[in-house]
């Protein structure tokens, strides 16, 4: 018996320094953003790509934590191919240095951490809850993210133990949650909403992706999923609305290739989300100066 509660004290001790570890490094985040939803198959990871990009295009210092256990999918949109992960000791421990990538010169460094680095693409991830926690306690806490403008997590759909444990690890700046036109989508966004508010998060926005088809052949919109679901999502829940992200086939075909639409400067995808950056960057600033990273 004394064996096991010496066991149990060993492991909170490990919590805790984790949990220190944490709090030192969320230190030198300026601004942490939470990107989620209440849905799977809105696009959630395509705007957190697409987002992290648009600031490292102006200049911040963007890194990038996928945190979608079961579905990590930002090392394929990111054309990330054999990523170059290493360690660096650290006193008493030894931590992660993520993968960096700036697009050829594109855009600053952006420090990217996914699980898909560690298994392969047709491999499940079968973890429990409490295993699940502790990794997300582990790339936060044991990652060298070193100084950031904007640290971006991509969160996996709903409202379980991955949305949670981030949030209650890190005390988050915003939380962008993203949906679609469709009733459905609507319902269970409302409730991610609903989730940041009580987990005290100042400041939370609707975007609504995939809001219209830009149609091929004549450019004209056709709205698939309904129209303006998600501006009365953000009415209804008194939040921000930053704007609809039209469905273009490029998104697919570039997200295909690793290519983020947002570095295909001409189409209205594009533009639409670059606006979406430049709403987040004015919104922060509001909350605490911000210089661009040299």
């Amino acid at each position: 018996m004394e064996e096991g509660q010496k066991t149990n004290s060993e492991q909170m001790s490990s919590i805790e320094i984790r949990r220190m570890r944490i709090r030192e490094k969320e230190k030198k985040w300026r601004y942490k953003i939470a990107i989620l939803s209440g849905k799977g198959g809105v696009g959630k990871s395509t705007i957190s790509v697409n987002l992290s990009v648009a600031l490292a295009r102006k200049g911040y210092r963007v890194g990038l934590f996928d945190a979608d256990v079961h579905g990590p999918d930002v090392a394929k949109m990111m054309g990330i191919q054999d990523p170059e992960i290493s360690t660096e000791k650290m006193g008493d421990h030894t931590e992660l240095v993520p993968h960096e990538t700036d697009f050829g010169g594109k855009t600053a460094l952006i420090k990217v951490l996914t699980l898909g680095f560690f298994v392969e693409e047709d491999q499940p991830i079968i973890w429990r809850g409490p295993v699940i926690m502790k990794a997300i306690w582990q790339f936060l806490a044991d990652v060298k993210w070193g100084e950031l403008d904007f640290f971006i997590v991509d969160l996996p759909p709903g409202t379980g133990d991955e949305v949670l444990t981030v949030a209650k690890s890190i005390d988050l700046d915003a939380a962008l949650v993203v949906t679609t036109p469709q009733e459905v989508s609507l319902l269970d966004c409302g409730k991610a909403v609903s989730l940041m508010r009580k987990l005290g998060v100042p400041y939370i926005a609707v975007i609504e992706n995939m809001s219209y088809l830009i149609c091929p052949h004549c450019g004209g919109r056709i709205y698939i999923f309904g129209k303006g679901g998600g501006k009365k999502l953000a009415e209804r829940e008194g939040v921000d609305f930053l704007g609809e992200i039209p469905f273009d086939l490029r998104v697919r075909e570039a997200g295909d290739k690793g290519i983020p639409i947002i570095l295909l400067e001409e189409s209205e995808v594009a533009k639409a989300l670059m606006r979406l950056a430049n709403w987040l960057e004015k919104k922060m600033k509001e909350k605490r100066p911000i210089s661009a990273a040299k």
